[in-house]
């Protein structure tokens, strides 16, 4: 496989990702941003851990989604994030009915 051929292959995935991505947005409360990756999820719970220095911060997402190119199944009934760095978690507008 060449170089380009490998581009090429990686930009139809991350088109296919975004289209995704758009397509699976309405169904989730919660976006939640760390500094290795991205999800989308319906439930969302913050523990910071301050027995450690730095302080460590446990998010716990259920009924999650993935933001990866590379992993086969995106969607994930739950997550455990420890982390030593910022984490961004944004609700998401309600969705009129």
């Amino acid at each position: 496989m060449s170089e380009e051929d490998l581009e090429r292959y990686e930009s139809e995935i991350e088109l296919a990702l975004v289209q995704e991505y758009r397509a699976v947005l309405p169904l989730f409360a919660y976006v939640v941003e760390t500094e290795r990756r991205f999800y989308l999820a319906n439930s969302v719970e913050v523990a910071v851990r301050s027995d450690s220095s730095p302080a460590c911060v446990e998010v716990n997402l259920n009924d999650a989604w993935v933001w990866d190119m590379y992993r086969p199944a995106r969607f994930v009934p739950s997550v455990r994030i420890l982390t030593f760095r910022d984490v961004n978690i944004e609700r998401l507008p309600e969705k009129d009915l």
